[in-house]
Parts: C-alpha cells; structure tokens; sequence
C-alpha cells in the first residue's frame, strides 16, 4: 500500500511495507504467531516475522477531523476502493497484491509519469481535514522532483492557515525531510505558500541555491538567508521554535553568525566554534580543508604546554587562564612556536618572536 508502491514503481527501493488487509486486527492476531498490537486504536497490528516488523492495517473510513490532523474516529470497511479514497495523494493511494499486480483507482501511475502531486479527491476536504499534508505535498515535490499540480497547489494557498494548528516538532521534521532532499531550494515554498505564518514574518527572498551544498550545510545557510531576508529574527530562536535537536541549534546559529559577519579568520572560528559549525559556514572552503588537514593548532588541547606546566611555574586561576588563551593566539598566527620552549619564553618573557 501507499509508500512502497509508489516507490516500487519508480524503480526505487522502499523503506519500509505498509500492508493492507480486509481482515479484521484480531483476526490478523490469530493468523500469526507473533503479533504487537501497536495502533490497535486505529486497526493496525505488527506482526513479527523472522525478527522483522510488518504493519497490518484493516481496510478502513475515517470520521470527521476535528483537529485538522486526526480523525476523531475509524470504522472498519471491507472495501478496498473506500480505503484507497482517503488517502492523501494519488501516487501515494496505489495497492499492489502478492502477484504484483496493481489497483490505481485515482490515476496515480499517470502522475508519476507527469511527475506530479495531486490530492486524491478535492484537495481543499484533503487540507481541511489533515494539515500537515500540506507540508507533506512540498517534502514529496523535494524529494521526488515533482511539482505540484495546479488546484492542489491554489487549494494550499487558500488553506495555508490551518498549519498554524500543527505541532512544532511536525512541522520541523518536515522541514528537514526537505533540506535533506535532492531538490532543497523548494524549502523556499514554505514562506512563499505562508506555511510557516507562525515561525516567521514577511519578508524578501535573499539566497544562494541550496542544492550546491552538501545537507550538514543547508539549514545554516537557509536561516542565515531567512535572517537577511527579514522573515526571522534570529537562526536560535526560530529553530527552537521548530523543536529541533539542541545540536542542530547550536551548530546551524553559529554557522548563521559567521556567515554573516563574513569571517575568513578559520582557526580562530574553529577555536570559537567548532568544526562542525564552520565546516557548515564554509563546506567548500579549500583554505579550510587544508588547516582541518594540516593539524595546526586552533584548540587549548593542542597546545604544546598545557594548564599544569603553568601551575608548575605558580600560575593559577584566571592568570592561568590568560596565559594559555594568549599562547593559543600567538600560536595561531605562528604555527611554527608551538613548541614547549617557546611557548614557556613567550609566556613567562613577556614576548617571544621579535620578528613581529
């Protein structure tokens, strides 16, 4: 069902299988050893087969959304074509049995060869009664290098404000499975299609593609084009407000900041920042490439003393600190002195290379 068919038929591995069945859950229970009533709620049951999971789902009508993302209720139906009808997209309301023959019954193999999204039925009753596939159409677009067909995009347009009623964390991991794609310059039909009203204001598109940057790049350089941009006011706050990972924060700001104050000074953004965050700020910087692979000293554990040869010479505290933090900038600019004897007569001298 779904998925694995439309992938199936694009020549591309599925992920995973979403199997179908007209039998009831606790039918489905009796027919195998191992089961786990997982989405029981919602007729679905896993079965363990050789160590390996399978959903189960009985055919199934859904009631009213009143949330805009959940049907307030599921029935039963042993009807196939009933089941098929409420999904989302067409390319993705396809059945294939066990002879691999398939039940397309809203022309979804006729848009994979266009190459298109289409909602399955009126697309504004799809968008009204889940929202986030209105997300989920821009992801699929990114992902497959669809586009969207022409009543489903308008049926967006007019319904983009439903999005508002959505999770963070859903609309976050949308926004990611877009960034990650082969087609991530589509992120930017989010703000154009208002679907992040409540992440961002208006603003001006200002970027550079995103497709010419490798993934661990992309949501840096996105939110520092948001930020110039005027749609955030800053790449923390609005990726806190996506419920992303504290890594993904604190990676992407920091890139974001270098990015836009336009520093080249590498080993001085390595020792502030980190690896990550300016290989995200500069992936392709060739100068960068050679100081990572040089192995010159950015970092206090680099060093060629450390904190208790200090503390041997009676430096302690913030004095210290100083200390080790001046030889670190001398050695930055000087490789070549990053060696004990040198470091010590810097330090304790008051100077060292009478060349500068």
């Amino acid at each position: 069902m779904g998925g694995c068919v439309r992938d199936t038929l694009l020549g591309r591995s599925p992920h995973d299988y979403d199997v179908a069945t007209s039998a009831l859950p606790e039918e489905v229970e009796r027919c195998f050893n191992r089961t786990v009533p997982t989405g029981i709620k919602h007729g679905t049951v896993t079965v363990i087969i050789r160590s390996r999971a399978v959903e189960v789902t009985t055919y199934r009508r859904e009631g009213a959304y009143s949330d805009h993302r959940r049907p307030d209720s599921v029935s039963y139906t042993p009807s196939l074509a009933e089941d098929l009808s409420r999904r989302d997209f067409t390319i993705n309301a396809m059945a294939m049995d066990v002879h691999g023959d398939v039940t397309d019954l809203f022309g979804g193999r006729e848009d994979l060869s266009l190459g298109l999204i289409r909602c399955v039925g009126e697309p504004g009753r799809r968008f009204e009664e889940d929202a986030l596939r209105m997300l989920r159409a821009v992801r699929f677009a990114a992902r497959l290098g669809f586009t969207i067909e022409g009543r489903t995009l308008a049926a967006i347009r007019e319904r983009s404000g439903g999005c508002a009623l959505l999770s963070a964390e859903r609309v976050g991991a949308e926004v990611r499975g877009i960034l990650a794609s082969p087609r991530p310059d589509m992120v930017w039909l989010l703000p154009e299609l208002h679907l992040l009203d409540g992440y961002m204001r208006p603003g001006t598109r200002s970027h550079r593609s995103l497709a010419a940057l490798p993934i661990y790049a992309r949501t840096a350089h996105w939110c520092h084009a948001l930020e110039r941009g005027g749609y955030i006011g800053s790449t923390e706050g609005f990726l806190r407000a996506l419920r992303m990972d504290n890594h993904t924060i604190r990676t992407a700001s920091a890139a974001a900041h270098m990015l836009a104050t336009g520093s080249r000074d590498y080993k001085r953004l390595l020792r502030d920042y980190g690896r990550e965050a300016v290989l995200a700020a500069y992936p392709h910087s060739r100068r960068l490439r050679s100081i990572l692979r040089s192995g010159e000293c950015y970092t206090l554990a680099a060093l060629a003393i450390s904190g208790g040869d200090l503390a041997a010479l009676g430096y302690s505290g913030r004095e210290l600190g100083r200390a080790l933090n001046r030889a670190l900038d001398h050695v930055i600019d000087h490789p070549g002195d990053n060696n004990r004897a040198a470091l010590l007569q810097l330090i304790t001298g008051g100077k060292y290379d009478e060349r500068t």
